[in-house]
């Protein structure tokens, strides 16, 4: 198959030329060496274990003026910061045929995903379809770039639907492909609990299985009544991190508190406002919704979350542990004495601050031991904790009001950027949820709201596409809610030729380019919608979604 053309890459990077008014193209054989200089060895295990299974070649070691050199560059740093890159296919550069230069390891690395975007689709197989020994053409041309936003983020919700660490894995692969480097783990929620915490095991054996789940989000009436969860043991996790890390991807874990709470309730009751209701009759919740069932703000309460936390924070090396902090109704608190007494005890103002007071309490515990809390953003109600950061998802006013306070911001509105709102409003459409948002409305997503001041939005660290998985209950359905929008969101994260204004964005261009892109999605074996809607085994007729107020009604 011919190489796609040099104006069909996603995210379109910063600059991309050719000598002459058009690309020749050179090459590459069985024998195509690679040279990996110092600090670029992984990247080149990537190389060989993705376009060498692809293509067929072996990629040997060796220096050769036809072969593939990888190296870091301070230049390159300088100008495109760590993760940007140089990419020479035209001999220009030492006189060897492709040269990807990096700021970092991770910049050779985003060079190299470029590469295999310029040998075509095939390049995303994983054994060659053409003859043996065939030649893979590819364009004379340069490309320098850098990443807009150092965090480029996709949360995805294992909790609600346990995905298996085989689909989490190829999941990092996807977003790798997409330039896109941080993936955080929505790991526990009031249907379940899915990491396994060794001093707490009752957390996997009870609150990792629910006896049934809601089928769709809004009906009553219509359920799956076999059992369902599952969990990832402490050596699943560390594979995760481990595959992610090869790809420069930091895995950050949630672990959501004080709300969201069930699961871990239901395996260990003393930790529910046991004043207030019976914990010991708590089931993992097998529906969707704000729960009432909230962790009690005790002491105990508190020790056990850091015995967990002391856990993950062995498993998971990011600099930021995401605690959740939403959607915690206060009902239970109002009405416990335990709760009431250390309202006064603390002086505490009502029960906001009490949840305020939770999180300091995890701010200052996680900063003990070098790390920085994030949460989305209700942690600002009651004050916000110092040094936490914030998922702004309740729109951008959560996030304007961190930033210009001085905190760091993590762009993620569920009005623009939550992937399981529906693609479409037609019929068609399975389980319609909530906000019509197309491909074309998160391909003009702009992170940065208008009006801040320079200093807050230098504090707009990144973006986060939001995959929450409540009517995504297996790998296809994630496919289809998720893509082809994330490669949308990936040029919006990534790219700095992007318009601020969205108004003022090529989507015609960008819509153009996907056409080359589908293909690659199609060589992936990911089950994308296509542009023409739902594939009829893709439609969910008769299962009703939830709208969203002041969103368009459900058909």
């Amino acid at each position: 198959m011919d190489p796609v053309e040099l104006t069909d890459l996603i995210p379109a990077p910063r600059t991309a030329a050719c000598r002459g008014s058009s690309p020749g193209y050179l090459s590459l054989d069985e024998g195509t060496t690679l040279d990996a200089r110092p600090g670029t060895e992984g990247v080149a295990r990537r190389l060989r274990a993705t376009i060498g299974a692809a293509t067929g070649l072996p990629l040997a070691p060796g220096r050769d003026p036809r072969g593939i050199l990888l190296r870091i560059s301070a230049r390159v740093e300088r100008e495109y910061g760590p993760e940007g890159y140089r990419l020479s296919t035209d001999g220009s550069v030492e006189d060897v045929a492709v040269v990807i230069e990096g700021g970092s390891a991770a910049g050779v690395f985003w060079g190299a995903q470029t590469l295999r975007q310029l040998l075509g689709p095939d390049a995303y197989r994983k054994a060659p379809i053409g003859p043996a020994g065939r030649e893979w053409e590819l364009p004379m041309v340069t490309v320098e770039d850098g990443p807009r936003f150092s965090w480029r983020g996709v949360m995805l919700d294992v909790a609600r639907h346990f995905l298996p660490k085989d689909d989490v894995l190829r999941y990092v692969d996807l977003l790798a492909a997409h330039k896109l480097n941080v993936l955080h783990l929505h790991l526990t929620d009031d249907q379940g609990w899915r990491i396994e915490i060794e001093r707490y095991p009752r957390l996997t054996e009870i609150g990792a299985w629910r006896t049934r789940t809601k089928w769709g989000h809004r009906a009553s009436d219509l359920w799956n009544d076999t059992p369902h969860g599952g969990y990832y043991t402490q050596d699943d996790i560390r594979e995760i991190v481990a595959y992610a890390a090869e790809r420069h991807i930091r895995v950050v874990p949630e672990i959501d508190i004080p709300g969201h709470s069930q699961a871990a309730i239901a395996a260990y009751p003393e930790l529910g406002n046991t004043d207030v209701i019976d914990t010991t009759t708590l089931p993992v919740w097998d529906t969707w919704g704000i729960n009432p069932n909230v962790l009690a703000p005790t002491d105990s309460t508190l020790r056990f979350y850091e015995g967990v936390l002391e856990e993950v924070l062995a498993l998971f090396p990011s600099p930021f542990i995401h605690l959740g902090g939403d959607e915690c109704p206060k009902d239970q608190w109002k009405a416990s004495p335990v709760a009431q007494a250390r309202i006064e005890e603390l002086g505490l103002a009502g029960e906001e601050e009490l949840q305020a007071w939770f999180i300091r309490h995890f701010d200052r515990w996680l900063a003990d031991r070098g790390r920085r809390l994030i949460g989305w953003d209700e942690i600002l109600e009651g004050g916000l904790a110092p040094g936490a950061a914030v998922s702004s998802w309740r729109g951008y006013a959560g996030g304007i009001a961190a930033a210009e306070a001085g905190h760091d911001v993590v762009m993620c509105p569920e009005q623009h950027v939550y992937l399981d709102h529906r693609q479409d409003g037609g019929a068609d459409e399975p389980v319609p949820i909530g906000y019509v948002r197309t491909l074309e409305d998160v391909y003009r997503f702009e992170p940065v709201p208008p009006g801040l001041s320079p200093d807050a939005a230098a504090h707009v660290i990144g973006t986060q596409a939001n995959v929450w998985t409540e009517v995504m209950e297996s790998r296809s359905r994630v496919d289809y809610q998720v893509f082809p929008r994330l490669a949308a969101f990936a040029e919006v994260a990534w790219s700095t030729r992007l318009p601020a204004a969205p108004a003022e964005r090529d989507f015609a261009d960008f819509e153009r380019r996907m056409t080359a892109h589908y293909r690659r999605l199609d060589a992936l074996g990911v089950d994308y919608r296509p542009p023409g809607g739902p594939l009829p085994w893709q439609r969910r007729p008769g299962v009703l979604g939830r709208p969203i107020e002041g969103a368009p009604p459900n058909v």
